[in-house]
């Protein structure tokens, strides 16, 4: 090895064992053994696709998971196909939908809110569950910006949920209040999308 690449290569370790300093210093830090919250929001794509991701990853371990999409739940949905076809012994999943279109095409505010508040039914006994390892609940921050939820209800439920449960929330607009239970949250931030310039949804891709 020439000198120049000698050189080269101890400052790369230099600054790898920097980095590995400051990462295990971290790693010590994290004592805490218990569930989260994540907000997935901002006005970019993948929210869901984001939260579903932890979902694959939760079942993949045999956790009980429940997951609960307000707003969707008259289009097909590929992932739902998926895991839903999955054995029930070794992936334990519950996947209930609010069962209307989205509220601009239904415009019926007080059927909207009856679906939510029945889908919400369902998911706030999972948040008292303690053999659920992982409650999703996909665009909640619509059903509580339309208020057909009760803010104080919601944070409530989130809050005294098992202490070994995590719990997502996905949604544009979600509030200060939803931001501050968080222990993660991360804003999707939208730079360009295919259907503003006129490309329709793919299946398998969007949905």
């Amino acid at each position: 090895m020439s000198e120049s690449e000698n050189s080269k290569q101890q400052r790369h370790k230099k600054r790898m064992q920097a980095r590995k300093d400051i990462v295990d210093a971290g790693v010590a830090r994290a004592l805490q053994e218990r569930g989260i919250v994540i907000v997935y929001t901002g006005d970019g794509k993948g929210k869901t696709t984001a939260a579903v991701g932890t979902v694959t990853r939760a079942l993949g371990y045999g956790y009980k998971v429940v997951v609960g999409q307000f707003i969707k739940g008259v289009w097909e949905c590929g992932e739902k196909n998926l895991l839903s076809a999955l054995p029930q012994d070794r992936y334990p999943l519950q996947w209930h939908e609010m069962g209307t279109d989205f509220t601009w095409e239904t415009q019926d505010f007080e059927a909207d809110k009856a679906a939510a508040l029945a889908l919400w039914q369902k998911l706030k006994a999972a948040l008292a569950d303690d053999s659920v390892y992982l409650v999703v609940m996909d665009e909640l921050t619509y059903a509580l910006n339309y208020k057909w939820l009760d803010k104080a209800e919601v944070l409530e439920a989130i809050g005294n949920r098992p202490e070994g449960q995590s719990a997502i929330i996905t949604g544009r607009g979600a509030k200060q209040y939803l931001l501050d239970i968080a222990d993660t949250v991360t804003e999707m931030k939208s730079q360009k999308h295919a259907f503003e310039n006129g490309v329709s949804a793919r299946k398998g891709i969007e949905w």
